[in-house]
């Protein structure tokens, strides 16, 4: 059941109409999408209809927005929150923690991070010391973030053989990530590691989507590629945004590496 009142700006409809122009829907799309009318979805927007709870939770739903996101646009409609946001060491997740270790640990020889938002640290198997040889100490100081890490020029961007390219792999993939739930720490964070990387001219053959990690070593060059999961159907806002980054080599030689490495430590 919906109520009716005088036009006015409310939260609600300044979420609504800032989230639905962010992804670029008109209203009409959005409102087939959600299964209700353009008419109903305009009143919204203008602060003259009170949406149900459902309704809410159906537009953030179709919206795509992030369980955080979800409840900020409920407690903006008037209606309590209705996704937890545990602390990582919560009992309720002593399952989630225990599985997290075993894909870590099932990853060796090859490095694997578990990461919070804008890339804190959470869990690393111990493969991931490749990564942080020869690194500054002050960027190994809890809390690590690996995303400063990867870049610094004290950290592992001086070993890195294609950082103007690497690097650019990884802020674009923030600067998407910005584009879909904006935020003024994060927009910090892209502008901090940008100022880390040195100008690149993509070429022709450029794919920014599958940019290998060439990696200086004493045994030579070492090749990764990254894969990142995320918990897509988790309903705990701590879950949800972790992020599981899993390194694998590119080449023969760099694996033969990694295991004989990890055979003799």
């Amino acid at each position: 059941m919906t109520t009716m009142a005088p036009a006015t700006t409310t939260p609600f409809a300044q979420q609504l109409r800032g989230w639905r122009t962010r992804r670029r829907l008109s209203q009409l799309d959005l409102a087939i999408a959600a299964e209700t009318s353009q008419r109903y979805l305009s009143f919204l927007e203008q602060g003259r209809s009170q949406p149900g709870r459902i309704m809410v939770v159906r537009l953030a739903e179709v919206l795509g927005l992030s369980l955080r996101e979800r409840n900020a646009m409920l407690l903006a409609a008037g209606y309590a929150p209705i996704f937890p946001e545990s602390a990582l060491d919560a009992p309720e997740l002593d399952a989630v923690r225990h599985a997290l270790d075993t894909i870590l640990q099932g990853h060796l020889p090859y490095p694997a991070v578990v990461t919070r938002p804008f890339g804190v640290l959470v869990a690393a198997n111990p493969g991931f010391e490749l990564l942080t040889e020869g690194c500054a100490p002050e960027l190994l100081e809890p809390p690590i973030n690996v995303l400063r890490l990867a870049l610094h020029p004290d950290g592992l961007g001086q070993r890195v053989e294609n950082l103007p390219e690497w690097g650019r792999h990884v802020t674009d993939s923030l600067r998407n990530r910005a584009g879909r739930s904006p935020d003024p720490a994060l927009d910090a964070l892209i502008a901090e590691l940008d100022g880390y990387l040195p100008p690149v001219e993509p070429g022709p053959g450029h794919l920014g989507f599958a940019v290998p990690l060439r990696l200086r070593s004493e045994a030579g060059e070492l090749r990764l590629i990254t894969t990142v999961t995320s918990f897509a159907t988790a309903t705990d806002i701590t879950l949800s945004e972790l992020h599981l980054e899993a390194f694998l080599p590119a080449d023969q030689a760099t694996s033969d590496h990694l295991r004989a490495r990890f055979a003799h430590a």
